[in-house]
């Protein structure tokens, strides 16, 4: 296992994306957070507390399951659901949509077909923590916390303390075919 980004680059990586964020929207207003189950909802509520505490106006920030509108569900056997929680309606507003890898771009598919089901935004932006490139449909994301260029066979794996107990971003090397991992979008 390599570390990749430890958890001051992460936290970097997200203050400056924070500020990318309320630059390309123009402030604050409108916007609606929501991250993909997992990893995706912790990182989209700090970028909401990071916006609070630089523009002082509270931005909604939700969780987003994406499991019934993935186009593997055949290939993968039971899944287990999380949550979908958007605690503010997407009509007519910009919804960020947060993960932490970006890879095949088949999540983020998922994710819009998903918000779409939900009410019909002014705009959806992505925002990925890491993108490690090899994208199999023509998905970038707007605002990438680091680029990191990998081999297919690598997994990468964004570890939060809500979830993982620890902030950092790893790389493990694993002989499965990509296609058997894809639902890891990592």
């Amino acid at each position: 296992m390599t570390q990749l980004l430890s958890a001051d680059d992460l936290s970097r990586a997200l203050k400056r994306l924070a500020h990318e964020l309320l630059e390309a929207n123009h402030g604050a207003d409108g916007l609606v957070l929501v991250g993909i189950q997992t990893r995706g909802v912790p990182l989209a509520r700090r970028l909401a507390a990071l916006i609070r505490d630089i523009e002082g106006t509270e931005v909604p920030a939700g969780a987003l399951d994406v499991t019934l509108y993935r186009d593997d569900l055949t290939r993968r056997g039971p899944l287990s659901l999380g949550e979908t929680r958007v605690p503010a309606s997407v009509d007519g507003r910009t919804v960020v949509l947060v993960d932490d890898v970006l890879y095949t771009g088949r999540t983020i598919r998922a994710a819009m077909e998903a918000v779409l089901e939900l009410g019909r935004p002014a705009r959806i932006r992505l925002v990925a923590l890491v993108d490690r490139g090899h994208r199999e449909l023509p998905i970038r994301a707007d605002h990438v916390g680091k680029n990191l260029p990998t081999s297919a066979g690598d997994r990468i794996r964004v570890l939060v303390e809500e979830v993982d107990g620890r902030d950092e971003v790893v790389s493990e090397p694993t002989s499965e075919s990509p296609a058997v991992r894809e639902g890891d979008e990592a």
